[in-house]
């Protein structure tokens, strides 16, 4: 039995044969397409629904959910609950009114699951009640009603599976583990893998996409007690876990999604340290990689918190996964990212709880909201600063001028995205309109505030402003002060009259703009500074909101694919791209521009200050299979983690992808059904990609060159 990767490197087999077959028919789309066959229940039958409160109305559905969703039981499988209802894979509570879905669900947040683990349900239950008796609101009542509202539907759907459970006869084990919990705490290794997971298939089967968060410091301790005593093997500790992220894939469908089949948020961070700055590496750290390499699952993006006191046997570990491509592997700069939190005003040892926010942006998991808002600096600069190239309103005697001017355009665009993201705006007047209760359940705040998720309720709110684009800006003021102020081969006038047109008549000009310079990515000081300065001046922009209310305006950087979305608005760029063209991605190299290999755009990203970027900054790196075949490769991927937290980055995903197989795959999806690629904070099987992202994914996998 074989999975598609990108590379196809042998596997190592460590699993039992049962537990592979029900991985290859949870990867080939069995429990998908069963879960589409069931859109949403039905809130029809309700006397006198239109008239009930928004959040009334949420709260029968809830109801609805967990009393009629179909129960699943797979053969074999050790561990309970599943989000059967499709509405949810498309982010909508699985509920309609007249044939309509209601409302949008959730999503790019990691919620407080692991106090599931160690009080259980019936205790934040408790907690809840207490709550209720000190509100005096009636909408805060409400809202906490709502959440023990949600508790006992949960326990509905408990006692659903309970009873099917033992009616089947046939999965004894899984019946005893889900009898302690998720109400009770877990007491061992298996209860608490099988509460962490039915909480999450819960919040799933109510349509929301939450990140799985630290699991190996949730579960870890479970583990290193039950090997301790001899209650467990790691064998069987493998087994228990495959079974989780097996049961993950129940989403995935084999079909057109555009931007992929498998981006529901739900990451998984791994390692680091813990708030009293032990490391926390363990058994569990080492499992998921080993079922991850095995399986080529890549629906929970791992990332690994690395600090220049990582094991190395740990990155060792990290790079034979990330060989076998998918980009299921990426890295978090732990020392650089508590610096950047506690900077920003975090206790240290809740700066070192921190985790991802469904794809790779920093937040305290289970206390905070979080939106972003990304916008495109390579059009402020060719549609504002540069007036779309209208040489009548384009004056700058000086390189420094025009950058002046840029960073003053700059300001406004941050302006402008504060003041749509303020707290208190229509956005946040829609956001409030919208029932959360079972989020709301497990974000720290909301219940002692008696607001919701989307009311303000967390401990944390946070609107961070990522601009994109930025290698590109940097490339094209290089160009521009090379070839007008410096090099003085034409007016800037004159380079803006061939940008209008495309370039058209201009080719030997931009073929030697295009290859002439050596542009970021590529370890150049000159053009590299000017990327830095972007970043720091952005940086400072936001930083210098903050106060203004109590929303958060960290900064970050991304793109997340948009550069597809944004080409069409893009002009004709300095630095010898035509109109339209698709170009960098976060804080990468432009396509075609970094020739000096991985090394090098590491270097060049972290000239910047990235603890000013306190929400992220994403560097995308693609490796060619063969450079990681043998030992020697192995060694550079190793060295290439410790320079990358060295240097100071923030975060890197790694890709390695063959050429030819994606090319291979394009043409002949039939064959790949589950090749997986990483696209930008999450993971996809490619065939899934629309035409215009695969091309973005192998435009990217032409660039892999050197370590």
């Amino acid at each position: 039995m074989t999975f598609d990767t990108a590379y196809q490197e042998p596997r190592p087999v460590r699993l039992s044969e049962r537990t592979r077959q029900f991985a290859y028919d949870s990867l080939h789309f069995t429990y998908g397409k069963d879960t589409a066959r069931t859109c949403a229940v039905s809130l029809d039958h309700i006397p006198e629904f239109e008239q009930l409160s928004a959040l009334d109305k949420y709260n029968a559905a809830i109801f609805e959910i967990v009393t009629k969703a179909p129960l699943r039981l797979c053969e074999g499988e050790l561990l309970s609950g599943a989000a059967t209802l499709g509405a949810a894979i498309d982010h909508m509570v699985p509920a309609t009114y007249g044939g309509k879905l209601l409302w949008r669900s959730v999503s790019h947040l990691t919620l407080g699951f692991e106090r599931v683990l160690t009080k259980g349900m019936n205790h934040i239950k408790q907690e809840l009640q207490e709550a209720l008796l000190r509100h005096t609101a009636p909408e805060k009542i409400q809202l906490v009603a709502s959440m023990i509202h949600c508790i006992d539907c949960l326990a509905v759907w408990h006692g659903r599976y309970l009873e099917a459970l033992r009616q089947s006869g046939e999965h004894s084990e899984a019946l005893a583990h889900l009898q302690q919990v998720p109400f009770g705490p877990a007491t061992n290794f298996f209860e608490a893998v099988q509460s962490l997971w039915f909480i999450f298939a819960f919040t799933r089967l109510c349509g929301n996409w939450p990140g799985i968060g630290r699991m190996d410091d949730m579960l870890g301790r479970y583990l290193t007690e039950d090997l301790q005593k001899g209650r467990v093997s790691l064998a069987q500790a493998r087994e228990y876990m495959a079974h989780f992220f097996i049961k993950g894939c129940e989403w995935i469908r084999g079909t057109s999604y555009g931007t992929g089949d498998a981006q529901h948020y739900q990451n998984i961070v791994l390692s680091g340290v813990d708030e009293q700055g032990v490391d926390l590496t363990n058994e569990v750290t080492y499992l998921v990689l080993d079922i991850v390499e095995e399986l080529g699952i890549s629906d929970f993006p791992l990332t690994v918190r690395v600090n220049r006191h990582t094991d190395p046997a740990l990155l060792r570990r990290m790079a034979e996964v990330i060989r076998h491509g998918g980009g299921i592997v990426a890295v978090y700069n732990e020392d650089l990212i508590l610096e950047a939190l506690t900077a920003a005003g975090h206790e240290l040892t809740e700066a070192r709880t921190f985790a991802n926010a469904g794809c790779w942006e920093v937040q305290i998991p289970g206390k905070t909201y979080f939106t972003y808002a990304p916008f495109d600096a390579l059009q402020v600069l060719q549609h504002t600063t540069l007036a779309a190239y209208d040489t009548r309103r384009v004056h700058a005697e000086s390189y420094e001028a025009l950058y002046r001017q840029y960073q003053a355009d700059l300001q406004e665009a941050v302006e402008a995205v504060y003041q749509r993201k303020n707290y208190g705006s229509a956005f946040w007047n829609e956001r409030a309109a919208l029932p959360c209760s079972v989020v709301s359940l497990f974000t720290e705040g909301c219940a002692e505030a008696g607001l919701s998720y989307y009311e303000g309720g967390a401990i944390y709110t946070i609107a961070s402003p990522h601009i994109g684009g930025v290698p590109d800006v940097a490339n094209s003021l290089y160009a521009i002060k090379k070839l007008v102020f410096e090099e003085q081969k034409l007016s800037l006038a004159a380079l803006l009259e061939i940008l209008q047109h495309n370039w058209e008549g201009h080719e030997p000009l931009r073929q030697y703009v295009r290859h002439r310079y050596t542009y970021f990515g590529n370890d150049n000081d000159e053009v590299d500074e000017i990327a830095a300065r972007i970043l720091h001046d952005f940086a400072g922009m936001c930083h210098a909101l903050q106060g203004r209310s109590f929303l958060s305006f960290p900064p970050g950087v991304s793109t997340f694919g948009r550069q597809i979305e944004w080409a069409p608005l893009r002009l004709a760029s300095p630095h010898g791209h035509h109109k339209g063209a698709v170009l960098a991605g976060n804080l990468s190299p432009t396509p075609g521009t970094d020739c000096k290999g991985a090394t090098a755009a590491i270097r060049s990203y972290c000239k910047a200050d990235l603890r000013e970027l306190t929400c992220g900054a994403a560097l995308d790196i693609h490796l060619l299979p063969t450079l990681v075949a043998n030992e020697e490769g192995m060694e550079a991927l190793v060295g290439l983690l410790q320079g990358f937290v060295t240097l100071g980055g923030f975060f890197m995903q790694i890709d390695v992808v063959d050429r030819a197989v994606l090319r291979a795959a394009q043409q002949h999806p039939e064959q790949f059904p589950t090749l997986a690629v990483r696209v930008s904070g999450w993971n996809a099987r490619f065939v899934t990609l629309h035409k215009e992202w695969q091309d973005m994914i192998i435009a990217r996998a032409e660039r892999g060159a050197l370590l």
